[in-house]
C-alpha cells in the first residue's frame, strides 16, 4: 500500500489493456509515457497531472448508470477521484471512491479496465492540473438507492440511453 504499488496497478492496467480506437491508443501509449517519468503520478501531490480512479457504475440490470453533478466540474459525470497511499492499486481505490460517493454497499468492482480518459482541471490541489482518469466498470445490486456525499450536488441513476445534456461519461 504505497505510491509504488498503486504506480505498479496503473502500469500493468494499462500495459494489458487493448484499447479499440486509435485515440484510446494514443490516450493508453501517453498515459504509459507518464507513469515512466513519474513515480508518484498516481498520487495528487504529482502536480503537473496525476492518475485518478473513475467508477463508471451501472444498476444490477445495467439499463441505467448512476452518475454525479460535480460541484467544480459542473457537469454530470462518473464517480471517482484521486488515489491514497492506502489504495492497494488503483481498482481498489476506484472501488472505494464509489462506495464512498455513492452510499452504496456490496458494489462488485469488474475486472480489467474500461477505459480511459483525461481532464484539465483545477482540482483539490488549487491549481491547474490534469486528471488521468482510469475507468472501471461497477455493477450496483438490485434495488441500490443511491445517498448523496458531501462531493456532490446531485447524485441520480440515469437510463443509458437518455443521459442529461451536459453528461461527460464514457459508456460501450
Amino acid at each position: 500500500m504505497t505510491a509504488a504499488s498503486l504506480h505498479k496497478s496503473a502500469t500493468e492496467l494499462l500495459e494489458t489493456w487493448r484499447p479499440a480506437t486509435g485515440p484510446e491508443q494514443s490516450l493508453r501509449e501517453a498515459m504509459l509515457a507518464f507513469l515512466g517519468s513519474a513515480p508518484r503520478g498516481c498520487l495528487r501531490e504529482h502536480a503537473p497531472g496525476h492518475i485518478t480512479a473513475s467508477a463508471v457504475v451501472f444498476s444490477h440490470d445495467e439499463r441505467e448508470v448512476l452518475l454525479t453533478l460535480h460541484p467544480r466540474v459542473g457537469r454530470w459525470i462518473q464517480l471517482g477521484g484521486h488515489c491514497e497511499e492506502s489504495d492497494d492499486t488503483v481498482a481498489a481505490a476506484a472501488l472505494r471512491e464509489a462506495t464512498e460517493e455513492s452510499g452504496i454497499a456490496d458494489l462488485v468492482l469488474e475486472p480489467g479496465l474500461y477505459g480511459a480518459q483525461a481532464h484539465p482541471i483545477t482540482c483539490s490541489l488549487g491549481v491547474p492540473t490534469r486528471h488521468l482518469d482510469l475507468l472501471f466498470r461497477i455493477r450496483a445490486p438490485k434495488g441500490a438507492v443511491p445517498v448523496r456525499s458531501s462531493e456532490s450536488t446531485d447524485l441520480r441513476f440515469w437510463p443509458v440511453n437518455a443521459l442529461p445534456a451536459d453528461a461527460d461519461v464514457l459508456l460501450r
